[in-house]
């Protein structure tokens, strides 16, 4: 197969570019590089699992444990969620 110049890639994209229009051409693209990347990923053996739980891992130890002062405090309530009041 002889090399492919630079005349031949812009008379190929121009034909792309007939044949899809200019509104599905990034749509294209985006699917394009995101096969490109599920085959990278699935060849070298990463599963979004893995990369998930990789991002996961940090945030869990960075966040921050709250323990209460003391068990008997009850959280201050409005007055009006007090209860019921006995107004005669």
């Amino acid at each position: 197969m002889p090399n492919i110049g630079p005349l031949e890639i812009i008379i190929v994209l121009v034909i792309v570019l007939l044949i899809f229009g200019p509104r599905r051409l990034p749509d294209l693209g985006k699917s394009l590089g995101r096969g490109m990347r599920e085959f990278k990923d699935s060849v070298t053996g990463k599963d979004k699992e893995e990369e998930h739980a990789s991002i996961e891992e940090p945030r869990a130890q960075a966040a921050p444990t709250v323990t209460p002062t003391s068990a008997d405090e009850e959280p201050a309530r409005p007055a009006s969620a007090a209860g019921p009041t006995n107004a005669s």
